[in-house]
């Protein structure tokens, strides 16, 4: 691509949801936003019906991805990716669901073939997916299978982070119930949890010795065994081999007290057990500005910390701090010299 900028790669999600709206309005406020340059993978079609429905008057062009940049400043570029897409705000259709999965291969694709720097994207409905096939429990595993596919010679294990301005955490296990968590959660899958979340931190983020929370299962981290054993037995032989490899490391830690102010002065990343344990603080105190990164990939991968949306789709009343927050993460974090 010469000097041009690799512009970003945006998949556009679940279509009845919000994910048009946001990249219709992203690339409106591009300026006073500072957004770097994106295409969407997508049906050109259904962009134009979506910004008609919001009464908006912007320029769409069906292009090629190497050519996405020069047309970025004049025109939402659209890389036209299955077939024609009927405008359907908040109405669940199973049948989009090849639609959706093809926008985020292709984008995928495009980063192997080096004409995208990164990818973000734009919310999905697992549940509509699942009915068709989809047999991964998110978007997560699904980019972890990928990146095996296209990059095969490469370490992949896909690491769920939410970036935010104050919090930033990583959750050991994910999509899974709460009743299964304290059979699946083992030493090693902390250990190797941790691993790639300091790596990262180092090599994208920019921390010379990235300081890591853990949280502790029970309440009270346990009370060395009162009150569950897990503590003791699975979490604290975790931090102590981390300990013993030079990471910075504390823990296990009550989790009830871990994400006040005060306390999250000493830490740049908190490890939870489970999904919920560090996703609900990290949301409550940076919900419009909190950022989901896929660490472990060979590729950039960020997306808007929230979900499809359906009640707003089509509406013009979404807000999309958390999407360029998403943007301008991904172009930070593949293309550090120029951000």
């Amino acid at each position: 691509m010469g000097s041009r900028q690799q512009p970003l790669a945006v998949s556009m999600g679940e279509p009845a949801g919000i994910g048009i709206d946001l990249a219709l309005l992203a690339w409106c406020n591009r300026k006073a936003l500072k957004l770097p340059p994106f295409y969407v993978r997508g049906d050109e079609a259904l962009f134009l019906d979506r910004a008609a429905r919001l009464e908006l008057n912007l320029p769409i062009v069906s292009t090629t991805p190497d050519q996405a940049s020069s047309l970025f400043a004049k025109a939402l570029p659209i890389v036209q990716t299955g077939p024609a897409l009927a405008d359907r705000p908040g109405e669940e259709q199973a049948d989009t669901a090849p639609s959706v999965l093809s926008s985020i291969e292709s984008c995928v694709e495009d980063i192997h073939a080096g004409h995208a720097c990164g990818l973000v994207t734009c919310p999905i409905n697992k549940a509509a997916l699942y009915e068709t096939g989809f047999s991964f429990p998110g978007h997560t595993e699904y980019l972890g299978d990928l990146a095996k596919r296209y990059w095969p010679d490469a370490r992949v294990r896909p690491v769920m982070m939410i970036a935010g301005p104050e919090l930033m955490v990583v959750p050991v296990t994910i999509h899974i119930a709460l009743k299964d968590v304290p059979s699946r959660l083992t030493s090693d899958l902390i250990v190797e949890t941790a691993t790639i979340a300091a790596e990262d931190l180092k090599a994208r983020f920019g921390y010379e010795d990235p300081r890591l929370a853990i949280c502790g299962l029970n309440p009270h981290a346990g009370e060395n065994g009162a009150m569950g054993t897990e503590d003791r037995d699975v979490i604290a032989p975790a931090v102590e081999t981390l300990r013993a490899r030079g990471l910075s490391v504390s823990g296990p830690l009550p989790a009830d007290t871990l994400f006040h102010p005060e306390a999250r002065a000493h830490y740049d990343c908190v490890l939870g057990m489970y999904h919920d344990q560090v996703l609900i603080p990290a949301k409550t105190i940076g919900f419009d500005d909190s950022v989901n990164v896929t660490l472990g990939l060979p590729f950039v991968r960020t997306s808007p910390d929230h979900g499809t949306a359906y009640a707003l789709a089509g509406t013009g009343k979404i807000r999309i701090d958390s999407f360029a927050a998403a943007l301008r993460m991904a172009a930070a974090l593949a293309l550090p010299e120029k951000y």
